[in-house]
């Protein structure tokens, strides 16, 4: 029998500490914030999370990840990149641009992405009301990690300085994300 994980607080948000199933509001959870990047509810307990909280368990979902990304006007959810692992998103609320392969499509509620393995791609918030993505990706590792400098994501910001298989690279430039509280967008 699976048991349930247990919630405590980590900064401003609850997330497991340990193991197991749990159901959380995504209100209650654990929210992170980037000026560049926008909000993104990440649901588990990582060490980007709970930087503050040394003595908590980081746990992470070891298969299938789940996060709720939040897109201002004109600001990227991250940098245009590919990976080796499928991703999915679904847009929730307001719009966005999906920059893939080099092409530009509008996405607006209800719109799905399936992002094979090898899928340049990024999503830009386009809309005046807080864009909401649900996304979903495989935890396998990130073989396959690239991100390239493509003229489509460089126009919009949302390009590495150069091209890198590392993320750690792609981003340095950027600074890192900060536990925040729920941003009452929901």
């Amino acid at each position: 029998m699976t048991e349930e994980a247990r919630l405590e607080l980590v900064t401003d948000g609850v997330a497991p500490v340990t193991e197991g199933w749990f159901v959380v509001n995504a209100a209650d959870a654990q929210w992170i914030r980037h000026p560049h990047f926008g909000w993104q509810c990440v649901f588990e307990a990582s060490g980007a999370v709970t930087r503050r909280r040394e003595d908590l368990e980081h746990v992470t979902f070891p298969q299938l990840g789940f996060n709720l990304v939040v897109l201002e006007r004109g600001k990227p959810k991250g940098l245009y990149h590919r990976e080796g692992q499928q991703e999915a998103f679904l847009v929730l609320r307001g719009e966005c641009l999906l920059l893939v392969e080099g092409q530009e499509r509008q996405l607006r509620r209800w719109d799905f992405f399936h992002s094979p393995p090898g899928t340049e791609h990024v999503f830009i918030g386009t809309s005046d009301e807080s864009c909401i993505l649900l996304c979903a990706g495989a935890r396998l590792g990130y073989p396959g990690l690239f991100y390239p400098r493509a003229e489509v994501a460089v126009r919009h910001g949302a390009a590495a300085d150069e091209e890198t298989s590392s993320g750690a690279e792609a981003y340095a430039p950027h600074g890192h994300w900060r536990p925040a509280p729920y941003p009452g967008l929901l």
